[in-house]
């Protein structure tokens, strides 16, 4: 059995730290270093009904896409609900790891995870890191489909492929448009909007389209516009890193079990269709 040292040291290398936004929280969140590992649990957001399955499932270790402190703190008093989720952790031997932006442009990271849900093939990055020689690392990635179809197929296929929510899939643009090459980028990818146009596809999928952002870009060109609810496009990659782990404790012969979290922590949980505007 590998102490969780052992285990984030091989995490830390696929997720480099360093690589992360300045602005952002990742890493070990809590944990002992010399704490045997054998079961690991992977999901999107480090919220309460996680920490119960990983307590449930016996999983001495969780790691989660988003920061539970993201901001910072100066407190993890039991009396507020992120306090509770580190005292529960504590008292039950579970690990917390986070790995955020440095997953979200890693290779393979977030969006490639993204696109081969959807059955895309990569062609690079939509933002490349001027660090990576080799070009493959970067944030989002532009994709092309293996045939053309139209945009409203385009939105279908990932309401099809994606993991379903209450929000479900917002299209703009024309929906018979043809789609063939497309960029990608898991969570919110509004601040992206420059690198889509510059990168001359036909669609943007991602998540947390604001108002003015998107209209501005239909208006501004043809762009076609797929909005995923933020916690689908970034569930893919949970998948992609229990996948990693496991090839790790093979390769060492650790025996892991790796279990991803299929449980809708997307904060959104109904939707109510309004009537068609007059």
């Amino acid at each position: 059995m590998p102490r969780l040292s052992e285990v984030i040291a091989e995490l830390d290398a696929l997720w480099p730290p360093e690589r992360a936004e300045g602005w952002d929280a990742v890493g070990t969140v809590c944990g002992d270093p010399e704490a045997g590992i054998d079961r690991v649990l992977f999901a999107v957001d480090p919220v309460q009904q996680v920490a119960d399955e990983a307590r449930a499932i016996g999983a001495q270790l969780i790691v989660t896409h988003h920061p539970l402190y993201l901001r910072g703190t100066t407190t993890v008093a039991a009396s507020t609900f992120k306090g509770r989720v580190v005292h529960g952790l504590i008292k039950h031997d579970i690990a917390l790891h986070v790995a955020h932006t440095n997953a979200d442009t890693a290779d393979p990271g977030v969006s490639d995870a993204l696109a081969g849900a959807l059955d895309l093939r990569v062609t690079g990055p939509l933002v490349p890191d001027a660090t990576d020689a080799s070009g493959r690392r970067g944030l989002g990635r532009i994709c092309e489909l293996d045939h053309p179809e139209t945009l409203r197929d385009f939105a279908a296929r990932a309401a099809a492929r994606l993991p379903a929510t209450a929000q479900g899939i917002r299209l703009a643009g024309d929906p018979d448009a043809l789609v063939r090459r497309v960029a990608v980028s898991g969570g919110s990818g509004d601040s992206l909007f420059d690198a889509v146009r510059a990168a001359g596809v036909d669609a943007f999928l991602t998540a947390d389209l604001r108002h003015h952002p998107a209209s501005e870009a239909v208006q501004h060109s043809p762009l076609g516009l797929v909005d995923a609810a933020h916690w689908a496009t970034e569930w893919p990659w949970c998948e992609q890193a229990a996948a990693q782990l496991d090839a790790i404790s093979d390769r060492h012969g650790w025996d892991l079990r790796v279990h991803v979290s299929k449980q809708v922590t997307d904060p959104w949980t109904t939707h109510h269709s309004s009537g068609a505007p007059n």
